[in-house]
């Protein structure tokens, strides 16, 4: 074993006091992940952020505010991401206290702190490099790390030639009002406009010269090494090192090959579709295919009072039908992909759609509603507080209609409806509804117009707001 190196039952952890007897610096070691994860999660969570609405990438540091403070409901707090790279970043610090969770890199991650205060390095820059230390964290590890504000740290890898990734982190400012911020930096943070670059204040320039010196010695600088399973140093350690740093490469590189999509499901606003006997007597679909169809089906959801704010149906239904061309649901659009595979080699019709509303992507040489959308036949009642319109195509085994509408009831609800006839022109037509008639009536029309009305509602909003 190296020297000092010590066995310990729970996380390992390093705790730099200061000389100062300011808030100590704590950095505990929770798990070590699969070999090569370190660096498959930083380019995936690296992605991500990049496509995050408050992303900034300054100071060899890109990062994102996840969560801001609410200061009306008494919370001060934010959340951020971060990232650093295989060249690490600056020495800096920022006046409030910081608590972050984080994941190292394939060839591990270097963590230096430095307790000295600004007048102390005005005054004698040597104080900065005397109360230097550095904690290692080993390759693909989860870890946490907490110090008080005004503590000067720097995050890169453990090996300076190392091609690796040094760690992708969350990170929660405790208070992003505490310590001393300057005017300028708090009216900016009062004004939601923080961002971890506007709250972090640079090395001093003196004393950062002197770091080429340390850099030039680091075997120097007080070290703890936190370790799993083999102590830092030990053969064993060496040859985990050398391992993960080389599935590392084969992990992100195989991760760039495939898209890395996120999905949100929430079933605590997920609306209740309903399926109906049959279409309303004053639907569009009571006379669409009649005594010839084979499959009718109709969904309905209904929005509760205050829920969407439409100034009419058919304003209201313009959205809806926007809403099934720009937000279909992902499953839906995979479904359809596998079943435009299946029988483009039979000569049938092909969309990107669900089939219900598929008609919405053809030609609009005929008949349109709100001036863009090509249907069969629409109609509005005199008050617009009924709007539908009925879409449908023929192909060479069956022919379907669809009636989409809306219904603006006087208690201030909005009904959204969707139903289908389907008549069958020889067995093959049969066969196939046969075949998909159950996943259309428990997934593929719910999904459809529960995510269409979803995106209506967020565009009524957004229209309002305008």
């Amino acid at each position: 074993m190296p020297a000092l190196a010590q066995s310990v039952a729970t996380f390992p952890t390093a705790r730099l006091h200061p000389r100062s007897g300011a808030l100590p610096v704590e950095v505990s070691l929770i798990a070590q992940l699969g070999h090569g994860a370190g660096d498959a999660l930083f380019a995936s969570a690296t992605r991500r952020q990049q496509a995050h609405e408050h992303f900034v990438d300054e100071l060899d540091e890109p990062s994102a505010r996840l969560g801001a403070m609410d200061l009306a409901k008494g919370d001060a707090s934010s959340l951020y991401s971060f990232a650093v790279g295989p060249k690490g970043h600056p020495f800096h610090r920022h006046a409030g206290h910081r608590v972050f969770t984080a994941v190292s890199g394939s060839g591990g991650a270097r963590l230096r702190f430095s307790g000295a205060s600004h007048a102390e390095i005005e005054r004698d820059p040597q104080s900065f490099v005397r109360s230097l230390r550095q904690v290692d964290i080993p390759p693909d590890s989860l870890f946490t790390v907490r110090f008080g504000g005004e503590t000067w740290h720097q995050f890169g890898p453990v090996d300076t030639d190392s091609k690796h990734p040094t760690l992708f982190a969350l990170s929660c400012h405790t208070n992003e009002l505490g310590g001393a911020l300057t005017e300028p930096v708090r009216e900016r943070i009062l004004a939601g406009d923080a961002t971890i670059p506007a709250l972090t204040e640079l090395l001093p320039e003196r004393a950062a010269k002197l770091l080429d010196d340390v850099d030039a010695r680091p075997a120097g600088i007080a070290t703890i090494a936190l370790s799993f399973d083999a102590p830092a140093g030990s053969a064993l350690a060496r040859f985990c090192k050398h391992a993960r740093s080389s599935l590392g490469r084969i992990r992100t590189a195989a991760g760039a090959l495939r898209k890395s999509p996120g999905f949100l499901a929430d079933s605590t606003v997920a609306r209740r579709v309903e399926e109906l006997g049959a279409p309303a007597e004053d639907s569009l679909l009571s006379s669409a295919l009649a005594g010839q169809h084979h499959h009718q089906d109709t969904f309905r959801l209904t929005l509760g009072c205050g829920e969407m704010h439409a100034g009419s149906a058919s304003a209201c239904l313009a959205l809806l039908l926007d809403g099934f061309v720009d937000n279909p649901p992902a499953g839906v659009s995979r479904l359809m992909k596998l079943r435009n595979f299946l029988v483009k080699p039979l000569g049938l019709r092909t969309s990107p759609l669900g089939c219900p509303v598929s008609s919405l992507l053809g030609r609009d040489d005929g008949d349109t509603f709100a001036g863009r959308f090509p249907v069969l036949a629409q109609s509005i009642d005199a008050g617009d507080t009924r709007a539908q319109v009925l879409l449908g195509a023929d192909d060479k085994h069956l022919r379907f209609r669809s009636c989409v509408g809306v219904q603006m009831l006087g208690d201030g609800r909005i009904v959204f409806s969707l139903g289908t006839r389907v008549a069958c022109k020889n067995l093959f037509g049969r066969f196939y509804m046969a075949a998909i008639d159950r996943t259309h009536r428990r997934y593929i029309a719910p999904a459809m117009l529960r995510m269409a009305v979803d995106h209506a509602i967020r565009a009524c909003a957004n229209d309002r707001l305008a």
